[in-house]
This record gives structure tokens, sequence and C-alpha cells, in this order.
């Protein structure tokens, strides 16, 4: 990640938040007081934010301390206590919200990418994330992503070159649409081609391309697409990839698999912060 851009993320969070302060905290609790509790797991799932909780809390106040009880990306049953935490109540009730905002997002994520994963790794088959991300969010979305096992596609427009249906259409064809980026990239841009029909794949074969997108297809067409493929040009399947047949996309012989709902429709992982003790500072 990222760690100035992921500094300035959480400021924002935090000022959203807080406004011009916690008027429930700061009236109910001494500024003196503190206390410890723990974050326990409301449900099963992947741990994936944890540097982010601690970083949202020491935001709020540098003495807030934070001690993991599990590894990023370990999986966790209902009711594990997953972090213990002391410091200024003040801090840990202001903080709170934000900082399991994004530790419940992040594990969301890496849950599902899991569980994906898990579905396909004995083909080899790797599960990536797509560009369908909260906006502001992405990175910490896709750092998500690879918590859970999954691989990142593209982080932004600048990182590689993909021809979807529309710049296709745009350039009046498949091939015109390649050799207008020829002309205009150096030979390191990694060059991908959305495809949706056989006729498509053979007409990106021929280009050599260094990967090509099989968009929508059937398991069936998929099958014959990926035997079109030589192994130096990668192979991709997107689109209503669900989790009940991505075993069956993967025993196509496909490399990658890429999931959209991975960032734009992961459910977060339920958890909570109860406060168990006073400490006297």
């Amino acid at each position: 990640m990222n760690p100035l851009l992921l500094e300035e993320q959480l400021k924002q969070a935090l000022s959203e938040d807080l406004g011009f302060g916690d008027r429930t905290t700061e009236a109910v609790v001494p500024e003196e007081q503190w206390a410890s509790g723990v974050v326990m797991a409301k449900g099963k799932g992947v741990m994936a934010g944890l540097p982010v909780f601690e970083r949202v809390m020491q935001l709020v106040d540098h003495r807030v301390e934070i001690t993991p009880l599990v590894k990023e990306g370990e999986r966790v049953e209902q009711g594990t206590s997953v972090i213990r935490i002391q410091g200024p109540t003040r801090a840990i009730l202001t903080g709170e919200r934000v900082a399991l905002n994004f530790l419940q997002r992040l594990s969301g994520i890496a849950t599902v990418t899991r569980q994906a994963v898990d579905l396909v790794k004995a083909y080899g088959t790797k599960i990536a994330d797509t560009r369908k991300t909260t906006p502001g969010l992405r990175m910490l979305e896709k750092y998500a992503v690879t918590v859970g096992g999954g691989i990142n596609h593209r982080l932004r427009l600048d990182d590689a070159v993909l021809i979807k249906d529309n710049h296709i259409h745009a350039a009046g064809g498949l091939s015109e649409a390649v050799h207008r980026v020829r002309e205009k990239m150096g030979h390191t841009i990694f060059i991908e081609v959305e495809t949706e029909t056989l006729a498509q794949v053979k007409e990106a074969v021929a280009l050599k391309v260094n990967g090509i997108l099989l968009d929508n297809m059937t398991v069936p067409q998929l099958k014959e697409a990926v035997a079109l493929i030589p192994t130096s040009i990668i192979s991709e399947a997107s689109g209503n990839m669900r989790l009940d047949h991505l075993e069956a996309v993967a025993q196509t012989g496909v490399q990658v698999i890429s999931i959209g709902w991975l960032t734009h429709s992961a459910p977060s992982l339920d958890l909570s912060l109860n406060l168990d003790g006073s400490i006297k500072k």
C-alpha cells in the first residue's frame, strides 16, 4: 500500500465522522479516564485490515495501544477475540466506528475472496479483482483481495491496456484498436483484449496480444476458447462469475477468473468493540 495515500484516506475518514468533536464522549467520559477492551468477531471469516485499525486509533491518540490476537489473513470463528485495545477512553470511543468500518469492510472482502480461491486452487487458477471498487477505497479494497489469496487486476487506468467492447466499437474493430495502441504505446505496455466470440478470440491470438479476456461466455464456450489460446497468452474469464460455478470455469483451463463482486458486493464481517475494564494512569 502507498503509506502517504493511506494516511490521507484515514484522516479524511476520521474528519468526516468527527466533525468539530465527539459531543457524546466528551460529555460522558472524563478526560483522564483510561480503558481496555477487545474487538470480537460476530461471524466467521478472514481478517484483513488489522494495521489499518491500529493506525486509525493512533491518529486519534498516539497513546492508544493495539495488540492483535490473530494474524492478518487468518480465518476466525464467531466469538473470536481479534484485537486487544487499551488507552484513553475518549480516544477509543471516538475512533471506534471508523476503525471498525475499515476492519469490517476489508475482512468481508478477504472472506469472499478466500472462498473463491479455495474453490479453484486445485486447478492452478488465479482469482482476480476488477476496478468495480468503492470510490476512494480502491487501494484498501484491492489490498484486502490479496490478503484473501487473490491477485490484483489493474489498480488504475494507466497500469495496462485493456481494450474492451466499447473501445473496439469506437475503433471500428478489434484489430484496428490493437493497431492504434501499438502505434502510440511502448513495447513494455501489457495489452489485453476483451472478446465475446470465438472469432474474436482467434483474431486476438493472431495479433499476439498479452492477454485475452473471455467475457460472459458459457462453460462450453470457455473450454473452446481456452483451447485456441496458447499458454504464452494469459486467458481470463470474466462476467457473471458466481461461486456455484467457479470450479466448472476453472476446469476449462482458464488461467485467471476476474470477479467484480469481490469488491462491489462483499458483505462486511460483523465485528464489535467491547470495553471490559478501566485502567488507572
